[in-house]
């Protein structure tokens, strides 16, 4: 059948082979333009909306900074006016607030690296890195750097988690948690340089005292209510609540740390039949139970306000989280 195929193929006039392979490449070529015009639009749409976002946050937070920077000087103008500090001395002082900006914002523009810090005594070590004590060349002080792989992180799926983190940690201003100095990337690695605990963890303080007394256990655990109620007041679910998270400063004072399965919540919307149980967890009157597509509307209504992810350390996790009902805050208390 081929070869009578090919026979007569050999008979065609030249001049129609020729016009049927135009217009079949003709053919193939608009096609194939479409796709890759398709393509190219939808690349081009990420790439504005990503220059957008990226523009818009850089002139965002240059607005705020001189803003910032005003409200600091008209505050330093009110507050000499009030002290009747001479013209001279009022002069000198604004001078040196005006040559600190200065400074701070030559500092915001140096990007920082890993070749800026000294690496020292690792204290940690974790699925997808390890912890370090190291100490900025130039400063000389001592922190605490987080190094997390990216391949690994990328292989288990934790983007979002480790996002969280350092979203949490740059946005909470608290005395009560951990604090974040700045963050920074390489090819391999993602770096979170961190405060430094040198007072060890709440569980090596367990371990050691066997017993704490009533005033002791009364400050922790009061400064564990503040470091908890910090992250809520920010709309930030911990999910990892344990002595083991529960760092202490040189002074004995507690910090909450180790953001890694914190949430986001949007908890302006929760009612109180997101929390309700047995047949009528819908909050319907009837009491009836909920339809398969009912549950599926439900869910994607609360996604964003509760959450339904079993996470946390078996000996710790919370009730709420086990029902695999959906929770909020309450599973941290």
């Amino acid at each position: 059948m081929d070869s009578a195929r090919s026979w007569l193929h050999k008979f065609q006039p030249r001049d129609r082979l020729r016009s049927n392979t135009r217009r079949r490449d003709s053919m193939d070529g608009v096609e194939d333009d479409s796709i890759s015009e398709e393509e190219a639009s939808s690349m081009t749409k990420q790439k504005v909306a990503a220059a957008k976002k990226y523009i818009e946050n850089h002139y965002k937070e240059q607005m705020k900074n001189l803003q910032e920077r005003r409200e600091r000087r008209i505050s330093l103008e009110q507050k000499l006016a009030d002290a009747d500090v001479s013209e001279e001395d009022q002069n000198n002082l604004i001078k040196f607030l005006e040559k600190k900006e200065t400074e701070y914002m030559r500092l915001q523009r140096h990007k920082m690296g890993v070749d800026d810090f000294e690496l020292l005594t690792m204290i940690g070590k974790g699925a997808f890195g390890e912890v370090r004590i190291c100490r900025e060349k130039t400063t000389g002080n001592v922190y605490a750097m987080k190094k997390l792989k990216k391949s690994e992180m990328l292989r288990r799926g934790q983007v979002e988690h480790v996002r969280a983190e350092r979203n949490l940690l740059a946005e909470v201003d608290s005395n009560c948690i951990v604090k974040l100095y700045c963050s920074f990337q390489d090819d391999e690695f993602l770096y979170l340089i961190m405060e430094y605990l040198p007072g060890g963890d709440m569980m090596t303080l367990l371990m050691r005292k066997d017993t704490l007394t009533e005033d002791e256990a009364r400050f922790y655990v009061a400064e564990t209510v503040l470091a908890i109620e910090s992250i809520h007041k920010h709309n930030y679910v911990h999910r990892d609540i344990k002595p083991d998270n529960l760092l202490l400063d040189k002074f004995g004072h507690l910090r909450l740390s180790d953001f890694g399965l914190c949430k986001p919540l949007d908890c302006s919307t929760l009612e109180d039949t997101d929390f309700s149980t047995g047949d009528n967890a819908s909050g319907s009157s009837t009491g009836e139970r909920r339809t398969q597509q009912e549950q599926l509307q439900h869910w994607q209504k609360n996604r964003r306000t509760l959450a339904y992810s079993t996470v946390g350390t078996p000996d710790y996790i919370a009730p709420e989280v086990l029902l695999k009902k959906g929770y909020a805050l309450e599973c941290d208390w």
